[in-house]
């Protein structure tokens, strides 16, 4: 399944830019604009990856983004990880950036975006790899703040796709961003949350219903709803799945208990996506290969994953039909072979 998974066409709907940042890189970074880390050595600070929950990881995660400071740095990070992604056979991205981590340090909306942004078009042009960026609110801030971020986001509607929430889940519900949902919406911005993570099977509902969400980000806890689960199959709104990390944070103890076998078997469109790869032990293809087993080793179900990721994208459907359709020839070439 390793070398099926490796060379299987897929897209990754669920990436914290930030997130993608390896310990090599963060001291490059830290070094270059003068910054001196907290950790002695590159293997002091790869020992500070291990946490076991979500606020434990955020902590570490803002306080690495202090090494972003340069166009430069935001492009290095981005390039870093498309270079890596490429050779997983990832064909399209739509990365999250949180510009409010950014912008409380000082460092404007313009420099964290158009690092990424080109770093993003270069991928486009030398690895063929297409993008949308989108850009997530911090829910642990207030309503107001994320206003202030949304009006900075309207003049670059020709390089931002999608508005999205993250951060700490736990007490700040989707509701709270009723407002600012509502005008993303009204400027045409696509819409995501997470929801379902640590967070309730009430939070998801909230995200359908207030934020009016095209999909939702992790949403684990769906199944602990029937009529929940009825409502993503029957609306096909996609859940964004990051497996690894959801075994590193604690959401599920054990990957043979991951409800992923059971949202495909009801129907739901489930993706598999990384999370924060670079916290969270794996890159797409590793979080695939993480649950190939819990499905039974299926390159049918495998290649099920891959249709989803471009299914529950934000593609034009022209591109889309053309990476499903490379998709499915690749499966037909692997059981041909196996025949």
């Amino acid at each position: 399944m390793k070398s099926f998974i490796a060379e299987l066409p897929k897209a990754e709907l669920h990436l914290h830019i930030e997130g993608t940042f390896e310990p090599e890189l963060m001291f490059k970074l830290a070094e270059r604009n003068g910054i001196t880390l907290p950790y002695g050595d590159i293997e002091t600070l790869r020992t500070a990856y291990n946490f076991s929950k979500l606020q434990d990881f955020l902590d570490i995660y803002y306080q690495g983004m202090d090494v972003l400071r340069t166009e430069q740095d935001f492009f290095d990070l981005t390039w870093a990880y498309l270079t890596k992604v490429y050779k997983q056979s990832v064909r399209h991205v739509e990365i999250f950036f949180d510009p409010q981590g950014h912008l409380i340090r000082d460092i404007s909306f313009e420099t964290a975006l158009n690092g990424i942004y080109f770093a993003l078009k270069t991928g486009k042009q030398e690895l063929g790899i297409s993008f949308e960026i989108i850009i997530c609110f911090l829910r642990h801030l207030d309503e107001e703040n994320a206003f202030q971020t949304l009006e900075m986001a309207l003049p670059h509607k020709d390089k931002i796709i999608g508005v999205g929430l993250d951060s700490s889940e736990k007490n700040n519900p989707p509701s709270k961003f009723a407002g600012v949902f509502k005008k993303a919406r009204e400027e045409g911005f696509r819409i995501v949350a997470h929801a379902g993570e640590e967070g309730p099977p009430e939070y998801i509902y909230e995200a359908l219903d207030i934020l009016k969400v095209h999909r939702i980000d992790h949403g684990n806890a769906a199944m602990l709803d029937p009529a929940l689960i009825e409502r993503l199959v029957k609306e096909q709104i996609p859940l964004t799945v990051c497996p690894l990390s959801n075994t590193r944070l604690c959401v599920i103890d054990d990957m043979k208990n991951h409800p992923l076998p059971r949202m495909l078997d009801a129907g739901i469109m489930a993706t598999i996506n990384s999370d924060d790869p670079a916290y969270f032990g794996g890159y797409l293809n590793e979080n695939y290969e993480a649950v190939s087993e819990i499905l039974g080793n299926s390159p049918a179900l495998l290649a099920q994953l891959a249709r989803n990721s471009f299914d529950a994208s934000f593609l034009e459907n022209s591109r889309r039909k053309l990476l499903i359709s490379e998709v499915d020839n690749y499966l037909r070439k692997h059981l041909s072979k196996e025949t």
